[in-house]
């Protein structure tokens, strides 16, 4: 008999991020349908792996797993075996083979791609500076940043400045509204670091609406309307056309998607 939701439980002798991000791809693909995650992160025993599995059993879950610690992984193999529960080895195979072909063993080391590097305190910098130059809150972030983003209020301004700043860059955002003069170091910023974004007006009256029934406002507030929306726009429009920044089309886009169209472009 098919369901409505199931639960995922993520395990990983490390931070367990790899897995999370798998299981939401692949959850992306039965919407609306639910799938919730609980991640279970740095399980380095035996007795770790035993509590888990206890309460996906509970719940009758699937398990994914992104264990390196060879005794971790065959004794979840064992134990889900012995419990009848799904278990899904995400990093397992993938090592196995890379063994096999390279001629040399995994270091069997968990975290290794969260070491305190160069590259982390970076992406960790550029986190600091898309909190502290958000929204033009400090208008003196525009000229130092690597990528600014200007549009319109919900166009995933935020969402795109922290996607990017784990790819180490710099981001600062500007909202555009009719009311209010863009800063002058808008204009003063190189245009190939402006990115402009755009939004189908069906979509952005969509998105407010439902952004106003979480706020417990009315849908009919002034923000929502067709008539502000289409305002908002073409002010905007006419602002990214002054600068001469290129111009993405968020409707209908994941924020991942849209962070991989600017990447692409600074790329080349």
């Amino acid at each position: 008999m098919s369901q409505t939701s199931v639960t995922v439980y993520v395990v990983s002798d490390s931070a367990g991020d790899t897995g999370e991000l798998a299981v939401r791809a692949a959850a992306a693909q039965f919407h609306p349908l639910t799938v919730h995650i609980r991640r279970a992160a740095f399980i380095q025993t035996r007795e770790g792996i035993d509590a888990v599995l206890a309460a996906a059993e509970a719940e009758n879950s699937i398990v994914l797993y992104t264990l390196v610690i060879p005794f971790l992984r065959d004794y979840m193999v064992e134990q889900a075996e012995q419990l009848q529960l799904s278990a899904i080895d995400l990093l397992g195979p993938l090592i196995d083979n890379l063994e096999r072909t390279l001629g040399h063993e995994s270091r069997h080391v968990p975290g290794l791609n969260h070491i305190l590097n160069a590259d982390y305190f970076r992406k960790v910098e550029a986190v600091e500076f898309a909190v502290r130059y958000d929204d033009a809150r400090d208008v003196t972030g525009i000229l130092k940043a690597d990528i600014i983003l200007v549009g319109v209020s919900r166009t995933s301004k935020t969402p795109l400045s922290m996607v990017l700043a784990h790819k180490t860059f710099k981001v600062a955002n500007v909202p555009l509204i009719p009311e209010l003069v863009p800063p002058r170091e808008l204009y003063l910023a190189s245009p190939n670091k402006v990115i402009g974004l755009t939004i189908n007006p069906n979509s952005l009256n969509a998105i407010r609406k439902e952004r106003l029934k979480a706020l417990g406002l009315p849908d009919s507030a002034p923000y929502a309307t067709s008539e502000r929306i289409h305002k908002e726009l073409e002010h905007a429009r006419q602002v990214m056309e002054k600068i001469g920044c290129i111009v993405i089309d968020v409707s209908n886009k994941a924020v991942e998607e849209t962070a991989s169209l600017i990447l692409e472009h600074f790329q080349k």
